[in-house]
């Protein structure tokens, strides 16, 4: 399997790098072979032997043409790389589940999550763990892991809103909050280890916590798909009369960054990955949920 993996990666590497070294040389040998007709179409227009041998009789055209076509190059290279670019927003949160599905056609799928509660993830994640069991398709190892607030602390978000605005710490509502965390976690660690249990397919999911308030909602798949965006913090909402800041995770806008698919966006995607990586390790501490279960 392991032979399979690194095949497939190393197949990947030569891909981008084809297409990285396309993408120096052609502008280059583009703008050579028409600076090279324009200079025979002068010279053949001029020089009566080397017309006479090309056997043409309006090179002068033909040169002017290549000409304008050299000078419009640079700009046209750039319109058609503006219009591959991704949209500001080419996604929402309700619609995770293509990415999700996507994810899963290859044998190692390592999903990350930062965010609010991860609620829009956990309902596409749970339902495509769950079909592993009777069709695991190429899939044979699965790491889930979900980085949320440690609402065990007093926060500004989510938070009461004061009379005139201002957050205001909620125990209650963060408690609300928090054990809805402790419900997903619950119910996708106990689905990993019944899928790990029959023996084909490994399933890993974990939950960790930090410090301060959910302010952007980061999802990476297999470490080469990101979608990125800001949650709308000022979102409130009314739980029995008090109104709560309390972000809408579904309706997030996210950005698309597709690594595999555009080579302008391996930076980027590399940027989140690394960042990620830095604040999962930061992020070691265990649930409070977890804590209370083994205590």
């Amino acid at each position: 399997m392991s032979a399979d993996l690194d095949r497939g990666q190393d197949g990947a590497g030569v891909g981008r790098a084809l297409r990285r070294l396309q993408q120096r040389v052609e502008p280059t040998a583009v703008r050579v072979l028409l600076l090279a007709i324009f200079v025979t179409g002068l010279i053949a227009q001029f020089v009566k032997p080397v017309g006479d041998a090309l056997e043409g009789k309006a090179f002068l055209g033909g040169a002017l043409l290549s000409l304008v076509g050299f000078v419009l190059y640079d700009a046209l290279k750039e319109l058609t790389a503006a219009s591959r670019l991704p949209a500001r927003v080419e996604a929402t949160s309700r619609n995770l589940g293509a990415f999700v599905t996507e994810a899963f056609h290859v044998r190692r799928v390592e999903i990350s999550f930062f965010g609010y509660t991860g609620e829009t993830l956990f309902n596409e994640l749970y339902h495509r763990l769950e079909s592993l069991a009777e069709n695991p398709g190429p899939t044979r190892h699965v790491a889930v892991r979900m980085i949320v607030p440690d609402f065990s602390r007093p926060m500004t978000v989510p938070s009461r809103v004061g009379a005139g605005g201002e957050p205001e710490d909620a125990p209650e509502f963060r408690r609300r909050v928090e054990r809805k965390c402790q419900e997903y976690d619950q119910i996708l660690s106990d689905l990993a280890a019944d899928l790990t249990r029959l023996g084909h397919i490994e399933v890993h999911c974990e939950y960790r916590v930090c410090p301060g308030p959910p302010l952007h909602k980061l999802c990476i798949f297999n470490r080469k798909r990101v979608l990125h965006g800001l949650y709308d913090i000022s979102s409130r909402m009314s739980l029995r009369g008090p109104e709560y800041y309390d972000p809408k995770g579904y309706d997030t806008d996210l950005s698309v960054l597709a690594a595999e698919r555009r080579v302008e966006d391996e930076p980027a995607v590399a940027m989140w990955v690394k960042h990620f990586d830095d604040l999962w390790a930061l992020a070691s501490e265990t649930p409070a949920w977890r804590r209370a279960a083994a205590a």
